[in-house]
């Protein structure tokens, strides 16, 4: 009888478990847990704790409050979601004004919740955040996929509603930063098409940025105050300036909807909320006459059609990078009055009020590892980093195109207008921001950003920075948990071979304490969505790969 012994135990693939010196130092401060789109591709969801009890929440970053369903919200959009319980006691569960803080949100597409302000321990990854402030919607028409509860906002305390309207109620990510909770006061996202994705807090996720000097980091555009608000300007969304569009490698001129406020720059907000690209009437018309065969079908809703045979490639600039679209980032979906059109994103929208003139939603975060750096009080401004995933060297050729409108899009019912649509003629409303307070691009603000005690990597940069110039070194990393383990064994003859085993992921319970007899909603998820890095290697192996001797005689 032969003993066969294993010999090699690794992961293939991005989800390698190798660490390095940097990634070893300060192991505590760096989470990482998995991203899923959800089955409708609106938005993209993790799964969060409340005291004891785990949702699905989708990722904004055009939002800042966390909110979740009660179990008293009685409308048909809380209905079919998992809900917090209001009848359970949770021991970290607290009230705020014996839960008469009035919480409203209401969003672009006409819907929107009420509710009132409590505070919970919130459970992120390996991440306790206890005492986080957070709404219970008691009344909602916000229709959501997939078993998801809520929503958790990652945007500027300036838009939240929770900390505008009750003490001690910074809102979830700006609190880890205030508070020095993090390796680095930034977060990463990496989006895809299922749920390999990843949500990165403190460091950056190392299996998807491979080389920190091909980031292209932005400095955010700070923002004068409405007539409501302090007399000083502050940092409102993830925005950063456009500095320039092409179709095909040919420049299409941008027209800032507000020129002489913003130095004549267009700006252009990251949303993960929004699963779309959005642009001016001026901008998006200019765009699509310059794309062969392309025609206006709705003017109300600003979208236009394209061949669904398209080469051509959208690019856009942000800082000395190109970042180019392919067909399949762009196209939606065939038209049902011509299977040979698709509808296309940008999508044209009137101009906003505040200055901000474009949207780059999911579509376009799809192409890129985005990491949002908070910023540093008195030290350093906000950044918003840009890696790019693609290859747009080579053109996507009709059959690739076609394949992908057949797995990932459908056919979208469309009624295409007899005749061409002329682009209507837009009014700028007046500009909604005070003037006489200045904002600048890079603005070094003394509050609200992240506590001072950090070391700033990027210092008070109001342009792009050279990334020749920065410690790159400084910027930690995280690798998120294996989900493949190969086993190489070698028996007394020699002989190689290798076996492939993937984890199984347990059943968790939505919306329910452990052990209530309530129904919950049961889904597969993992129990613990990512590894710390404080777990050392020969732990780690033991605890998910279970790599012992095998004895196969």
């Amino acid at each position: 009888m032969h003993r066969i012994v294993l010999l090699i135990c690794l992961v293939l693939g991005s989800w390698a478990t190798s660490l390095s010196s940097r990634e070893a130092a300060n192991l505590s401060e760096a989470f990482i847990t998995s991203v899923t789109l959800s089955s409708n591709g609106l938005s993209y969801y993790v799964v969060i704790a409340l005291g004891d009890i785990q949702f699905r929440v989708s990722l904004d970053t055009a939002s800042s409050d966390l909110w979740i369903m009660a179990s008293s919200c009685s409308t048909s959009a809380c209905q079919i979601a998992p809900r917090y319980p209001l009848s359970y006691e949770s021991a970290t569960y607290q009230a705020v004004n014996a839960n008469t803080t009035d919480f409203v949100a209401n969003y672009a597409d006409g819907t929107g919740v009420t509710g009132f302000v409590a505070k919970e321990s919130v459970h992120v990854s390996n991440l306790t955040v206890p005492n986080q402030a957070f709404a219970l919607i008691t009344d909602s028409n916000v229709t959501m996929t997939d078993d998801i509860s809520g929503i958790l906002g990652l945007g500027f305390p300036r838009i939240s509603t929770i900390n505008a309207t009750s003490t001690n109620s910074t809102p979830f990510f700006p609190g880890l930063a205030q508070r020095g909770l993090l390796q680095y006061p930034l977060f990463g996202l990496s989006l895809t098409r299922n749920n390999t994705g990843t949500l990165s807090l403190g460091a950056l996720d190392s299996s998807v940025v491979t080389n920190l000097s091909n980031v292209e980091w932005n400095p955010v555009v700070d923002f004068s105050p409405f007539s409501n608000e302090s007399s000083t300007s502050s940092y409102y969304q993830w925005a950063v300036p456009l500095m320039s569009l092409a179709v095909n490698g040919t420049s299409v001129a941008l027209s800032p909807s507000y020129p002489t406020i913003s130095a004549n720059r267009s700006i252009a907000m990251f949303d993960v909320g929004t699963p779309g690209i959005y642009g001016p009437w001026a901008d998006v018309s200019k765009l699509f006459a310059s794309f062969a065969s392309a025609r206006l079908v709705d003017e109300a809703a600003g979208q236009w059609a394209v061949p669904c045979d398209s080469d051509i490639t959208l690019s856009f600039t942000f800082g000395q990078r190109n970042f180019t679209l392919e067909p399949s980032d762009y196209l939606i979906g065939e038209t049902s009055g011509d299977p040979g059109l698709c509808l296309t994103w940008p999508v044209a929208l009137d101009p906003s009020p505040d200055g901000i003139d474009w949207q780059f939603g999911t579509p376009f975060m799809r192409t890129v590892y985005t990491i949002f750096s908070y910023g540093i009080d008195a030290l350093e401004p906000p950044m918003i980093g840009l890696y790019s995933l693609g290859n747009a060297t080579t053109p996507e050729s009709t059959s690739f195109i076609n394949s992908f409108l057949a797995s990932a899009s459908e056919t979208v019912a469309t009624t295409l207008p007899n005749s061409l649509l002329l682009t209507p003629s837009v009014t700028t409303p007046a500009y909604s921001l005070n003037t006489s307070v200045p904002a600048a691009t890079g603005a070094i603000v003394q509050t609200a950003l992240a506590t001072s005690t950090y070391s700033p990597i990027f210092g008070a940069v109001t342009t792009v920075p050279d990334p020749a110039a920065l410690n790159l070194s400084a910027i930690p990393l995280i690798t998120p948990s294996p989900t493949v383990a190969t086993y190489t064994v070698t028996d007394s003859a020699g002989i190689i071979s290798t076996s492939v085993s993937h984890f199984s992921v347990p059943s968790i319970v939505l919306g329910a304490p452990p052990g209530w007899s309530s129904a919950g909603f049961t889904i597969c998820a993992p129990m613990l969505p990512s590894i710390l890095l404080s777990v050392a290697i020969p732990s780690l192996l033991s605890l998910l790969l279970r790599c012992t001797p095998l004895d196969l005689s």
